[in-house]
């Protein structure tokens, strides 16, 4: 008896500490995600999405001797997959065949993260969190669930701002914390004049999955497209809000009869209801708005490595009859679309990536008409491009290197000035503009102006240490306003405002250490001087420092 209770514990033992060491999910910009994607780069991990990103899709899998822990982390626990139970009899009909059959959990963290800014705000891509003046935090962690094609995840983010006062500059709203200027954005430049604290169901949904095709309803993070900074579209730097997608992960497409291989694809398309921040206008009657969105991308056989993707967003008002521009309509009466267009191209075999995304904000004059663009194709055109390359330092010793830079672009097209006021970012119908909660959902830093950011990387066994250095203009487009259909003398407005352009320029050093293989720490020290911080001439300078503190746990 005693023999054969021994071995049902062992069963037992063995079954809740089996780990899918093969696979991973990670979060929207941990630390885990950016190395997993720095190992495919080296043809080490297969990238488990090919343009739609969210915690649930993000599943990466090892390759070659990675797989075997054969690589820089691999005496690291980045998270690990329980097999609570299994069905030792699996239905083999057509229909079951390919999905598990049993209960896996995952634990994600907890991590705790903190940050202190000296002079202004400073951070973006955080989720909820908004990194104002003075002291910041947050405390994310959550279990995940799943069997038989179900997903159930529980990831919620709760945090605190201290909110400490700083200048700001008259708003051009009902609140006076609204932003400077505009007809439409609900961007605050100050969340209010007191400290608090924000609950954010963040990385939560209910999921089934059945093989390729998924449909979900929850609040996770939607990241588009293959920058790794500002996307165009969408990205995780504002709060979640509560969206219905249905579509098709990352699907290899078999010719029948033939057996040809024409490449992989991926299709999504979601709903969501997006919210007004408590600092924009005293309008009940406004605070939601409609967000569709549609995401295919397609991975050539034929073009090793290359991806070619498409996005479309159409912001509504909140309304049941709205749903029916979840498709792309041609009505600038009463919802504002956006789409973008680009590629992304990998070299495993030098450790090299490049990609490019342009963005249009409704339709060139004349809609969809060909003439449109031919007379004038860069009417409401942004950009995003960059490039990745690693580096072998030490191969004896584990220690890799990789360099990033990226370029965003999104001030208003030159034909603007022959009309009115503009900025990719806002919008006279959708009043609260491209943003939920007070947060932009797209770029983080913001739409109107440019940025320019590169780092490098090092990583080792036991972490890695970056350096970054980066300058941008949040809103070029403010000044650009003030030239137009303006009464003004022009020497007048040269004179106060040639000068006056508002710009941050920073040069940062961050590091990620793993204490033991499960617990890591991690800080980091921002220098942020920001130039002309009210656009005003003479130029002042403001000089703000970062620091940042983070720990996580692994189970």
């Amino acid at each position: 008896m005693i023999t054969k209770q021994k071995k049902y514990l062992a069963k037992v033992f063995v079954i809740l500490c089996f780990s899918c060491g093969l696979f991973s999910q990670e979060a929207l910009k941990s630390a885990e995600e950016d190395y997993y994607d720095f190992l495919s780069l080296q043809g080490l991990a297969n990238r488990p999405t090919l343009n739609y990103r969210t915690l649930s899709d993000n599943q990466w899998q090892l390759e070659g001797a990675a797989a075997d822990g054969n690589h820089v982390w691999g005496s690291n626990n980045m998270g690990t997959t329980f097999t609570l139970w299994q069905d030792e009899t699996p239905a083999e009909n057509w229909f079951a065949r390919g999905l598990f059959q049993g209960i896996n959990m995952k634990v994600y963290g907890p991590e705790w993260y903190n940050s202190f800014n000296t002079a202004a705000p400073y951070g973006q891509n955080d989720g909820a969190l908004w990194q104002g003046k003075g002291y910041n935090t947050s405390l994310t962690g959550g279990l995940r669930l799943e069997g038989y094609g179900f997903e159930l995840t529980f990831k919620p983010q709760l945090s605190f701002s201290q909110n400490m006062a700083f200048d700001i500059m008259p708003s051009a709203y009902d609140s006076p914390y609204g932003y400077f200027w505009g007809y439409g954005v609900d961007a605050p430049q100050r969340f209010g004049d007191k400290s608090f604290f924000t609950f954010d169901w963040g990385d939560t949904e209910i999921r089934y999955t059945w093989h390729t095709l998924t449909i979900g309803f929850g609040t996770q993070a939607i990241w588009l497209g293959p920058a790794f900074m500002n996307p165009i579209l969408h990205s995780n730097n504002a709060p979640s809000y509560p969206k219905l997608d249905i579509g098709l992960r990352r699907q290899r497409v078999v010719l029948p009869w033939l057996d040809w291989y024409l490449g992989d694809v991926e299709f999504r398309l979601w709903t969501g209801r997006l919210s007004e921040s408590d600092y924009f206008d005293n309008d009940e009657s406004n605070n939601h708005n409609m967000i569709h969105g549609l995401a295919f991308a397609y991975a050539p056989s034929f073009i090793p490595g290359l991806t070619l993707f498409a996005n479309r967003v159409c912001l509504v008002k909140w309304d049941w009859a709205n749903l029916k521009y979840i498709w792309p309509a041609d009505d600038n009466t009463i919802e504002d679309q956006k789409m973008s267009f680009g590629f992304d191209w990998v070299f495993p075999q030098v450790g090299f990536e490049v990609y490019g995304e342009i963005g249009l904000d409704d339709f060139v004059p004349d809609g969809l008409k060909p003439v449109g663009y031919i007379r004038y194709p860069l009417h409401t055109l942004v950009f995003t491009t960059g490039f990745k390359k690693t580096f072998d330092i030490s191969t004896r010793h584990k220690i890799y290197g990789e360099l990033r830079g990226e370029i965003n672009f999104s001030e208003m097209s030159q034909d603007f000035h022959l009309h009115w006021p503009y900025n990719f970012g806002f919008h006279h119908l959708i009043t609260q503009g491209y943003t939920n909660k007070g947060q932009w959902l797209g770029s983080g830093y913001g739409y109107g102006g440019n940025m320019q950011y590169i780092d490098f990387t090092v990583y080792y066994p036991k972490g890695k240490s970056t350096i970054a250095v980066a300058r941008w203009n949040p809103d070029n487009n403010f000044i650009y306003s003030k030239a137009m259909n303006s009464d003004v003398d022009k020497e007048q407005l040269r004179n106060e405002y040639i000068t006056s352009w508002k710009a941050n320029f920073i040069l940062g050093l961050n590091s990620l250490y793993y204490i033991t293989k499960d617990l890591s720490v991690s800080g980091g020290f921002v220098y942020n001087m920001i130039l002309n911080n009210h656009y005003q001439d003479p130029p002042e300078k403001l000089h703000n420092i970062s620091v940042q503190l983070g720990v996580k746990y692994q189970l």
